[in-house]
């Protein structure tokens, strides 16, 4: 790994608005890379909306398709790699999908692998856990409620990720229009991010960057208003070292669209994994056979 700057973006992405989603990610990409960005992560489904229910019309192929050709064009012009979410089509077939994206083009694309709540009516899920190279660190993506079971960063850092990117549309806690509950939904989500995201950052021994969607997407049908299921995120944003500590973080007193910076320096991931106690050196893979069961 080499050091580099990295951003990453809590935007609200509305649901089936592509181009309007596409337009946000482009002024926060022209932002990030104004201060320096090497690499900006936008959260899980940010190009057409999480759970949108017509989310089967709005899929497109990866490669091919246009959104696709719109970040690459973002990625070309400000000279970064992008990670964005979006719904993929593959034959009949729909995945929930993060991609990274270049100058060059398409770097390599994950798709998410555990489904939760409702998502199971809209997607179907991956098969592979993949790490890819971004030529100044090597990078494996985790989705949402695929963070909540470790194994999955686990074979990830075994493979070699350096940087664990966890992008999200969480949807943990609901609000109303005071300021109070907007808080309260802010700093739930905050608070169970600054508990189980550092653990992965050190067992590991590598960095994690954690963002979610941040924002009132719309409204669904199928749903009453306040259900927990509607795709209203609360945010969160941060970024954890190779020892578990906090980076960077916004602030958990709103719910807004925001970027987070942070550098990530090599010196700190290098230390981490050349001690004695790596945990990954001193595995014994020959006893975890109940992981498996």
């Amino acid at each position: 790994m080499q050091s580099f700057r990295a951003a990453a973006v809590t935007l609200n992405a509305i649901l089936g608005d592509v181009r309007g989603n596409l337009d946000k990610i482009a002024r926060w990409t022209a932002a990030a890379a104004a201060q320096g960005a090497n690499f900006v992560l936008f959260p899980e489904l940010c190009v057409n909306g999480h759970c949108d229910p017509d989310t089967h019309r709005h899929a497109e192929p990866i490669p091919g398709g246009p959104s696709t050709a719109a970040l690459h064009a973002l990625a070309s012009l400000h000279n970064l790699i992008l990670c964005a979410g979006l719904s993929e089509r593959d034959g009949d077939a729909v995945y929930n999908t993060q991609i990274l994206i270049g100058p060059q083009g398409l770097i390599g694309k994950q798709r998410k692998i555990h489904l939760s709540r409702d998502e199971v009516l809209y997607f179907q899920p991956g098969n592979a856990i993949e790490v890819f190279d971004l030529g100044f660190a090597r990078a494996g993506i985790s989705i949402c409620y695929d963070a909540w079971s470790p194994e999955v960063c686990r074979i990830l850092a075994i493979q070699g990720a350096e940087v664990l990117l966890l992008p999200h549309a969480s949807r943990m806690k609901i609000w109303d229009d005071t300021p109070a509950s907007e808080r309260a939904a802010a700093e739930f989500i905050s608070g169970y991010f600054r508990r189980i995201f550092p653990a992965r950052a050190i067992e590991n021994a590598a960095y994690v960057i954690a963002v979610n969607q941040a924002g009132r997407a719309g409204t669904v049908s199928l749903y009453p208003p306040g259900h927990p299921n509607q795709p209203h995120h609360a945010g969160g944003c941060f970024f954890f070292d190779p020892a578990g500590e906090t980076l960077a973080a916004l602030p958990a007193d709103a719910i807004r669209e925001d970027m987070l910076l942070a550098t990530l320096d090599a010196a700190p991931l290098h230390a981490a994994r050349s001690h004695p106690n790596y945990t990954i050196r001193t595995r014994r893979p020959a006893l975890y056979s109940e992981l498996i069961r």
